[in-house]
């Protein structure tokens, strides 16, 4: 009869190849693991089952330079498993333990409803652009290929950053906590030969860098305006405001609030941004008028000049 240690022993072992699997199927290298894999049944059975002499002393010699090879083939997915084991995000419920809760930096509600906003004005002008929104892995590698800009997040300064021609508009900007940390910057490109043909650079960066890493990267196709989000090795299109909004939050929410808590926050500031992409857009706002309740009325007056202005 098996131990308690043994069945432990399997369910770790079977838990590796899971996350294992995961890891290449996120960066796209299911086939070698699955070939692998496939490889290492092979040499089991004929050195251990069907014991072939000559078979498996070939099979031993290949296996005995396994690990090397390995390790050429797996390079980017080992390095991608040993960044997210280190990340800070790993250790972030033991820090929290020490931490006074003022140096979290910006939360989810200050900054993105900003930021849904400049990608529906992006959309609606067909103004190509790339937005990576750092979570646990560290993102400076890539922030070093760009600009340093530093800022706070508004809707004004990402549409300046990727209006047409200016300086910084080619590149991934890059936000950490909330705040703008780089523009211009180069992103790795994925190899996954499974993307639609519609996609270009920008969507080939964008779920390069959530293949390499746990960051989220906002994409506003240049040709037809078209919002597509990317994360944890995949890449969703055709989202709408609503659609992108929503996985934002839930995507961002900082860790160490109540995720109720959060999406309440972000909804009420996000309804700002709904009610002002309904102003732009053309309506029946004359029969509607009566039924607004008086105390939204000076609010709605404040933000007529700016969409206006916008």
């Amino acid at each position: 009869m098996p131990g308690i240690l043994d069945i432990i022993d399997i369910f770790l072992v079977a838990l590796l190849l899971y996350g294992t699997y995961r890891l290449m199927k996120n960066s796209g290298a299911q086939n070698i693991f699955i070939g692998v894999f496939s490889f290492l049944a092979l040499w089991v059975v004929v050195c251990y089952v069907i014991k072939l002499k000559l078979f498996g002393a070939i099979l031993d010699k290949v296996v005995s330079v396994g690990a090397i090879a390995l390790i050429v083939l797996f390079q980017k997915e080992i390095r991608q498993f040993l960044v997210m084991l280190g990340s800070r995000g790993q250790w972030s419920r033991f820090f929290r333990l020490f931490s006074t809760g003022t140096d979290r930096g910006k939360r989810a509600d200050d900054y993105l409803p900003q930021l849904v906003m400049a990608c529906k004005n992006m959309s609606d002008t067909k103004t190509g652009a790339l937005i990576v929104l750092e979570r646990r892995a560290d993102l400076e590698a890539y922030a070093q290929t760009g600009e340093r800009v530093d800022a706070r997040v508004s809707s004004r300064l990402v549409e300046n950053i990727f209006f047409k021609n200016t300086p910084l508009h080619d590149g991934a900007l890059i936000l950490t906590q909330g705040r703008i940390k780089a523009a211009a910057c180069i992103l790795p490109l994925s190899e996954d030969m499974d993307m639609p043909k519609a996609y270009g650079l920008r969507h080939r960066s964008a779920l390069g860098i959530a293949q390499a890493t746990d960051a989220v990267a906002i994409v506003v196709s240049e040709e037809t305006g078209q919002i597509a989000l990317a994360y944890q090795g995949c890449i969703f299109g055709h989202l709408s405001v609503h659609e992108l909004e929503q996985q934002l939050i839930r995507l961002m929410a900082s860790p160490g609030e109540k995720a109720d808590r959060q999406i309440r926050k972000v909804a009420r500031k996000a309804g700002d941004v709904h009610r002002k992409i309904r102003r732009q857009t053309p309506s029946k706002a004359p029969s509607q008028a009566p039924s607004q309740a008086p105390s939204e009325s000076p609010s709605a007056e404040s933000e007529n000049p700016g969409n206006q202005s916008e």
